[in-house]
């Protein structure tokens, strides 16, 4: 009985770290989420004025491709990043603070239609942050 107990107490261990080591993609459920959450996004550019502006010149189909690599990739899935970095694409857009945050949020808005949980939510933000530098005032 014993021996019983101890290997569920290390099987139940075992199975917490492992679901500690999962990656952020993993989590969000793979690519399907992922392709969800970038479809939400354009549509959320697409209706608002300040970040459209942005947009309005872009090719939507290359923008949606980049996208999704970039967040499989940034989030540990399969994905390998072919795009232009950040820097090479934000270059001369002169990014405000303030306009960055407005996509933050309008990204937040996309996860939330995604049904993606604020905890997720919230590990997804944090491996994109790092971008942040890449992107404002260029």
């Amino acid at each position: 009985m014993k021996n019983l107990i101890f290997i569920a107490l290390v099987s139940w261990f075992i199975a917490g770290c492992a679901s500690n080591n999962t990656s952020v993609y993993s989590q969000l459920g793979g690519q399907p989420k992922v392709e969800q959450i970038v479809d939400n996004f354009i549509t959320e550019i697409e209706f608002d004025p300040i970040m459209f502006e942005y947009f309005k010149d872009s090719d939507i189909g290359r923008f949606r491709e980049k996208m999704i690599e970039h967040l499989c990739f940034l989030t540990g899935g399969p994905c390998e990043y072919t795009g232009d970095t950040m820097v090479q694409v934000h270059t001369g857009m002169n990014v405000t603070e303030s306009d960055f945050n407005h996509g933050v949020d309008l990204f937040i808005a996309a996860m939330n239609k995604a049904d993606v949980p604020h905890p997720l939510q919230n590990k997804v933000l944090a491996v994109m942050a790092p971008t942040r530098k890449e992107i404002i005032y260029l």
